[in-house]
């Protein structure tokens, strides 16, 4: 049963991501019975996850702040500050930040997917273990176990 649901900025999980990142969840499917989740990116220049696809959920993200550019298939768009994506799924998909820091949010439905990003990341609140890293093997892990498709590399 959907009921709502209220988190403070320090009630939310903050995981560690790729490049160094912070990836908050703000919503998860605990908290929406399982219909969406929703994540915010504080990023660097320069993050940018596998040209992958979803199996089980769109995605949409909004460019907060700062700029990127966006691969949906092997289309290249920028997007701008302000800017908005509707990814659904099973279309392959990436992005790249190209300003020197981003604030990205992101929503996805069905639910489920903050289950990839919570294997491959690291939970901020607990020590950092020695050499943690997202490696491309840790990330196809992830994105396997949870119906997600690493397509390529990084665009």
């Amino acid at each position: 049963m959907s009921m709502a649901y209220l988190a403070q900025p320090d009630q939310q999980q903050k995981l560690e991501w790729l490049d160094g990142g912070t990836l908050s969840i703000l919503l998860d499917s605990a908290a929406t019975d399982g219909q969406l989740m929703v994540g915010r990116f504080d990023v660097a220049k320069g993050e940018a996850p596998p040209f992958h696809l979803h199996t089980k959920e769109d995605e949409v993200f909004m460019l907060i702040k700062g700029t990127a550019l966006v691969w949906v298939g092997e289309e290249e768009m920028e997007l701008a500050e302000g800017g908005i994506v509707f990814l659904p799924k099973n279309i392959p998909h990436a992005y790249r930040i190209t300003s020197a820091t981003a604030d990205l949010l992101m929503i996805n439905t069905p639910a489920g997917i903050e289950g990839m990003f919570r294997h491959a990341g690291r939970d901020r609140a607990e020590p950092r273990p020695d050499g943690f890293e997202i490696s491309p093997a840790r990330m196809a892990e992830a994105a396997e176990k949870f119906g997600n498709v690493i397509v390529g590399p990084p665009r």
